[in-house]
């Protein structure tokens, strides 16, 4: 239902991003190359199944109930050379371990999210940002720098 404090959502389709203002997008000096790359992602099956974002909007609006606790962790964003298997297996863990906790401590389930394996970019409010008395490149993440 709609309301003035809560307006009516646009319809939703694979293109409706390119519509909406972008503030802080990558910058990419080979626009052809970077026009390839789209074209073929698009192409490409999500990395993310529909079922899998209608459960997690499911198990969300539980913990909005207060019925389920989030646990969420991971970095801001990565370099492609922390991506090892053995720092993302400790990540896991780590939030396995939280949520364990959580879980003993309230008697509630945990929805436990990672957000890690793939933060490869880092927004940011200006193209470039001053060090040492140099104007310079802002760093957006190793798959932009």
């Amino acid at each position: 239902p709609t309301s003035p404090h809560r307006p009516a959502m646009a319809e939703w389709t694979p293109s409706s991003w390119q519509s909406k203002p972008a503030l802080q997008m990558a910058e990419w000096e080979d626009k052809e190359c970077a026009t390839k790359v789209l074209g073929k992602l698009s192409k490409v099956p999500p990395l993310v199944q529909c079922a899998e974002a209608e459960r997690l909007k499911k198990l969300l609006a539980e913990c909005g109930r207060g019925e389920r606790f989030v646990v969420q962790g991971g970095d801001c964003a990565e370099r492609f050379m922390d991506c090892e298997a053995e720092r993302l297996e400790t990540q896991i863990k780590l939030l396995l371990q939280m949520g364990a906790i959580i879980e003993h401590v309230t008697g509630k389930p945990t929805l436990r999210i990672a957000r890690i394996a793939g933060q490869y970019g880092k927004p940011r409010s200006k193209p470039t940002e001053t060090v040492d008395g140099q104007e310079i490149m802002s760093f957006k993440g190793d798959n932009i720098n």
